[in-house]
């Protein structure tokens, strides 16, 4: 089987690590053995003085189609979450480096919210941008709750998070969801050429800069765990199950 996620240090940028999700016949849908091995590598490029970038980049025409609805199926039928997911996302917003994304596509749930973290996005014209948490009969994750209104203010964030509205590529832009619009065929090229140049620049004064930047974490871990308790216990709800089934039978 084809690896589900890639971690590779291309020759041709130096310092910069790339995270490629790599599931493309399911439309790059994110597993917990692939949420485990993102979070390895992020912990990886957090310690090792030869990444100084890190990259998320999916495939062709998608990003990522978000959470793998089997395995939220799973724990709706009273199986066991782990803790891969939470792993990940607190890996994410603590990530002491830069980390820069590529979107082509489709972006749907986790593959709208990851951006939220990320320092840099680039984007094709074509990519769309849609959380269908409460279609779901879920609640939204990855900190968005508290991060989207922060950029994009209460009306934006709300139609993203809560109606499920989608935002094209222009919309996220302007919201402030990504930072720059190419060509499809340009997106990764130019999300590796823009973290190579960051990669290039004196570690510690893009590490201050950047932390400046972001400001203190701590609310953004603790709305992690808060947006969580009510993620789980929707989870086990009847409405949930019911649109869980209602999705694998599409």
């Amino acid at each position: 089987m084809t690896d589900q996620v890639l971690v590779e240090r291309p020759d041709a940028y130096p310092g910069v690590q790339v995270i490629r999700l790599n599931r493309p016949e399911k439309k790059n849908a994110i597993t917990r053995d692939m949420y485990a091995k993102m979070t390895n590598a992020l912990t990886v490029a957090g310690s090792d003085p030869a990444v100084r970038v890190t990259v998320f980049l999916g495939t062709d025409g998608c990003f990522s189609a978000g959470n793998d609805m089997a395995d939220f199926l799973a724990f709706a039928m009273g199986g066991s979450m782990g803790t891969e997911v939470i792993d990940f996302l607190k890996a994410l917003a603590s990530a002491p480096k830069p980390v820069v994304s590529g979107v082509d596509g489709l972006a749907i749930g986790i593959g709208t919210t990851i951006h939220l973290h990320c320092d840099l996005t680039i984007s094709s014209a074509r990519s769309v941008f849609k959380t269908p948490f409460v279609d779901l009969a879920l609640v939204p994750e990855a900190a968005s709750s508290l991060i989207a209104p922060r950029i994009m203010g209460h009306q934006r964030a709300f139609a993203l998070l809560a109606a499920g509205e989608p935002l094209e590529a222009r919309d996220a832009l302007e919201a402030g969801l990504i930072w720059k619009i190419v060509g499809q065929d340009a997106v990764e090229d130019e999300t590796l050429s823009l973290a190579t140049r960051l990669a290039k620049k004196p570690p510690e004064a893009l590490r201050i800069a950047r932390d400046l930047v972001r400001g203190d974490r701590s609310d953004v871990l603790a709305r992690i765990d808060e947006e969580a308790k009510h993620f789980a216990a929707q989870l086990k709800s009847a409405e949930a199950r019911a649109a869980f089934e209602a999705f694998m039978r599409r």
